[in-house]
């Protein structure tokens, strides 16, 4: 059975606040007080990090922390960096917690998310979103490009034609593109003036939150006490998620204005029950779609 929701069309310098964030504190306090999970050892612990303004606040600090090195990438890279041991931890996206002989854990409570509109993972279409049939993905994505072809099938009964963006194509002739990160904010597209937000859209299919990535590692990795440390840093990068807004997304091309509505007001960066249960169910959905195998289970530390 179809589940029947509305798509619409936004403005995101004008898109509404509906959801309670935090402002910031003093973002140094908290520093000294926070928790080491590696005071008793000498080895690094390398982790893997998104490189876009909404993984910000889940890495305040860190590079302060001893033992830890960070390498920034896009989100479709670190999947791979954690098969080839590139990287211990990673920040993945969902999708590829479950993908083909893949034994991974999640670590941390500690995610990007919504519960709703996320203003930066959008199709952009010249056409309405029934109409769409090929829709022109954006490389850096794993998780959104599952999602949207999870959304069009259960609202539209299509199955989506999927082509990745390269250099060759030519957008301007493109019906459908789908952008995540701070290159929906960039990125002009005058010619597709219908946009469709993900987030929206998966809330209104399931009533429920989404998680689009999550820290993970190898089953057989022993974490000690990282999700401890991972925990406190989401939780002062939340507390001076205003504060990261206007000294970092200038530079990644975002309005402060905006930025700080986009970190306190839209995502989500802790994993609750009902975004666990959001989760469970998209996989669960992406695996009818054959688009992740079968057998699979998410896993939990």
């Amino acid at each position: 059975m179809l589940v029947s929701f509305q798509f619409h069309t936004y403005n995101l310098l004008e898109s509404h606040e509906n959801n309670v964030g935090c402002i910031g504190c003093n973002r140094h306090i908290w520093k000294t007080n926070m928790p080491s999970a590696f005071e008793d050892s000498s080895q690094n612990h390398r982790l893997g990090v998104v490189s876009y303004l909404n993984a910000k606040p889940l890495t305040e600090g860190l590079d302060a922390q001893p033992n830890v090195v960070l390498t920034h990438a896009v989100p479709a890279a670190l999947a791979p960096m954690l098969d080839a041991d590139d990287v211990d931890v990673a920040l993945v996206p969902v999708i590829d917690l479950v993908g083909p002989e893949r034994q991974w854990k999640i670590i941390s409570d500690a995610c990007i998310g919504c519960d709703g509109e996320t203003l930066t993972v959008r199709v952009f279409s010249n056409v309405p979103a029934a109409e769409v049939e090929t829709l022109y993905v954006d490389g850096d994505s794993h998780t959104s490009v599952a999602l949207a072809q999870v959304i069009w099938l259960q609202q539209f009964g299509r199955r989506l034609h999927i082509v990745q963006l390269d250099d060759s194509i030519d957008r301007n002739q493109c019906d459908a593109i789908l952008l995540i990160g701070d290159k929906v904010i960039t990125s002009h597209l005058p010619h597709l003036d219908i946009q469709t937000d993900l987030g929206s859209a998966w809330k209104s299919l399931t009533g429920l939150p989404f998680v689009f990535a999550a820290w993970a590692a190898k089953q057989e990795y022993d974490a000690g006490h990282l999700d401890a440390v991972l925990a406190a840093a989401r939780d002062a990068g939340v507390r001076n998620a205003n504060e990261i807004a206007s000294n970092v997304g200038p530079g990644l091309g975002w309005p402060v204005e905006l930025a700080q509505r986009y970190l306190t007001h839209r995502l989500r960066f802790t994993i609750t029950p009902r975004h666990k249960e959001g989760l469970t169910q998209f996989v669960s959905l992406a695996q009818d779609l054959e688009l992740v195998p079968a057998m699979q289970e998410l896993v939990f530390a």
